[in-house]
């Protein structure tokens, strides 16, 4: 029986000797890499602990896995998405969004839905890859990407649609105002809104 990773007050994980860990296979390849990485995981741990500790895993379902489930029209249910917030931690394969239909990308949809707004990445050199510089083993990066607004806020608006229109009407307003050219109203029209609390 798996138990819950609890967070302190500084919140930094308390992780207990078999913590409950949901995992989304994913698409495409995902099912394939989950496949291979499981063990991988698995032996780590085992290694690392001495088979004092060990991961409990629970699967969630996402996009095609949830189609199967719920039907097609639902790739995001929302027991997923409790779940998610309810263990605060996670394990995600790549994620398909449907060309065509009304869905927006399921990576965007989780990271607006559970607020996930840098995504960080640490990049150091592992001794004995090639690397194109003369002393790698001195990089040390992490890059933090801004996740939910910016392109990713999916405030658009068709071309020629009505509402493409009356928000052409207002900025080209504004831009004759400021002597710059008008946007034709043919384009379609995207917002990148970028906020300090979710940059900083």
């Amino acid at each position: 029986m798996g138990k819950i990773i609890k967070w302190d007050t500084d919140g930094r994980p308390i992780v207990p000797d078999n913590p409950i860990i949901p995992f989304i296979k994913g698409d495409g390849i995902g099912p394939d890499i989950w496949a291979a990485a499981k063990p991988v995981f698995d032996k780590a741990v085992a290694h690392a602990y001495q088979g004092r500790r060990l991961i409990v895993w629970h699967e969630l379902a996402a996009g095609e896995a949830a189609q199967e489930i719920y039907g097609p029209k639902t790739l995001l249910p929302s027991e997923t998405l409790e779940d998610l917030a309810r263990y605060g931690v996670a394990i995600k394969g790549p994620l398909t969004t449907p060309v065509g239909g009304s869905f927006r990308s399921l990576n965007v949809s989780l990271r607006q839905d559970l607020d996930l707004y840098a995504c960080v990445r640490p990049v150091s050199h592992i001794t004995g890859v090639p690397a194109p510089v003369v002393h790698p083993e001195r990089l040390n990066v992490v890059i933090f990407r801004e996740n939910t607004e910016d392109v990713y806020s999916g405030v658009e608006w068709k071309a020629e649609s009505e509402d493409a229109r009356d928000v052409l009407e207002f900025i080209n307003k504004k831009l004759k105002a400021s002597d710059n050219k008008p946007i034709p109203f043919e384009s379609a029209i995207g917002i990148k809104p970028m906020s300090r609390a979710n940059s900083g």
